[in-house]
C-alpha cells in the first residue's frame, strides 16, 4: 500500500492515462496488448484507472510494445526531445514475441528515446526457421523494409516477395505478413513504420 505522499507523487505522471492513450492510438484492446507485453488485460485495466501502479519491469514490457523509452511515461510532452541519438551499444535486443525462446527474428529499435514520433524504426536479424514456424501479423499504418544483407521472403496475403541485399518494399501492413529469411547465410534489415 502507497502512501498518501507517494500516492499524488506518482498521480502526477498519469502513467495510467498515457498507457490508455497510446493503446488507444493503436486502436489496440487490452486483450491484444496483454498478447503482445505478456501480461493480463486485468492488470493492464488496473494500470490504466490508476488502480495499481506498476514496476518498472513491467512498464517496459508496455513501452516496448509501442516503442517508447520508459522516459514517455514520467516526462512533461512540451519538454520531450525532438531528435535523438542511439548508439549501438544502447540498443536492446528482443525477440519477435516477448518470451519466444526461437524467434523468426530478433529486433532492436533504433529510435527509442525520441517520443511522440511519427515513425518507429528497427534493425532486424531473421533466423533460419523452419516455415511452420512463421507467423503473420498484422497493424495499422504503413511498413518499408531494405535488406542489408542476405536474403529475404516477405510474404503478404498469399504472395511472397524475394528481396536481396540493396532491395527495398514499402507495403500495406494492415494485411496479414511475415518474413521468412531465405538460406542459411546471415539476413539482416531495417524495418520501418508509421507510429
Amino acid at each position: 500500500m502507497l502512501s498518501e505522499t507517494l500516492a499524488k507523487g506518482l498521480q502526477q505522471y498519469a502513467v495510467g492515462d498515457k498507457l490508455r492513450a497510446l493503446r488507444l492510438k493503436k486502436k489496440m484492446g487490452l486483450v491484444e496488448l496483454g498478447k503482445h507485453s505478456g501480461l493480463s488485460p486485468g492488470m493492464l485495466s488496473k494500470i490504466e484507472r490508476g488502480r495499481l501502479v506498476p514496476t518498472l519491469p513491467t512498464l517496459l514490457r508496455v513501452a516496448l510494445v509501442f516503442s517508447v523509452g520508459l522516459e514517455h511515461f514520467f516526462s512533461d510532452a512540451g519538454k520531450r526531445p525532438s531528435l535523438s541519438v542511439v548508439r549501438k551499444k544502447e540498443r536492446q535486443r528482443f525477440p519477435e514475441r516477448q518470451g519466444e525462446k526461437q524467434p523468426s527474428f530478433w529486433f532492436e529499435s533504433l529510435d527509442f528515446p525520441a517520443v511522440d514520433r511519427k515513425l518507429h524504426s528497427y534493425y532486424v536479424e531473421f533466423e533460419d526457421v523452419p516455415v511452420e514456424r512463421i507467423r503473420r501479423h498484422q497493424h495499422p499504418g504503413a511498413e518499408v523494409l531494405y535488406v542489408i544483407e542476405g536474403k529475404l521472403i516477405v510474404r503478404v496475403g498469399d504472395e511472397d516477395h524475394a528481396l536481396a541485399a540493396g532491395d527495398s518494399m514499402y507495403f500495406d501492413p494492415s494485411v496479414p505478413h511475415a518474413y521468412r529469411r531465405d538460406g542459411q547465410k546471415p539476413c539482416r534489415a531495417v524495418v520501418v513504420t508509421t507510429a
